[in-house]
């Protein structure tokens, strides 16, 4: 299995290319000369910073606000640079973890290689003994340094497409339809 080991990076971001619709979205670490990239899903861009402000906000209030968090990003750790080229995914994102180090005051963030099977296990089949061990990017960044992960990363995802003023859905350049309008609604019901 490998392991893309930061500890901590020079620079880990989400970021995104191409068209607004027709996005591919990535999160990039580098550091010790080498640089890692892994694909992975808008959904998954935007969970990922949601939680870790979610994590980050509940290790502030266990510690009574003792704990070296920050309530908000700092401005001085702003990264609103390009992701690095060249782009080369090294594999795509199935699942990801979050941890928080009391030892460090780190941040720990696992995101594990999306496997063939993930899907279609099932609880009676036998777990093959020889298929590989799924690549994993593990980071350790600052609190700080995660406030401004975070904020960076739903920055991507809100970068795309604009929402309709009515049903809230994505707004294409080619034209929309919107369910508010036409009185369709997909689930039957009219809006």
């Amino acid at each position: 299995m490998p392991v893309f080991d930061y500890d901590p990076p020079d620079r880990f971001v989400a970021g995104a290319v191409g068209q607004p619709g027709a996005r591919a979205f990535f999160l990039q670490a580098r550091g010790q000369g080498r640089i890692t990239t892994v694909g992975l899903e808008k959904f998954q861009v935007a969970v990922l910073a949601d939680r870790l402000d979610e994590l980050l906000d509940e290790v502030l209030r266990r510690s009574g606000g003792r704990a070296p968090v920050p309530a908000m990003a700092p401005a001085e750790l702003a990264d609103e640079g390009p992701l690095d080229l060249p782009i080369d995914e090294d594999f795509r994102v199935g699942t990801m973890a979050l941890a928080w180090d009391a030892d460090s005051a780190q941040v720990v963030i696992e995101a594990q290689e999306a496997t063939e099977g993930d899907d279609e296990e099932e609880e009676d089949e036998p777990i093959l003994d020889d298929r590989p061990e799924p690549a994993v990017l593990r980071v350790r960044i600052s609190a700080a340094a995660a406030r401004a992960f975070s904020r960076r990363a739903l920055n991507v995802v809100a970068a795309g497409r604009p929402p309709c003023p009515l049903c809230g859905r994505p707004l294409d350049t080619g034209g929309h339809i919107c369910v508010r309008l036409n009185g369709h609604h997909p689930g039957g019901l009219t809006a």
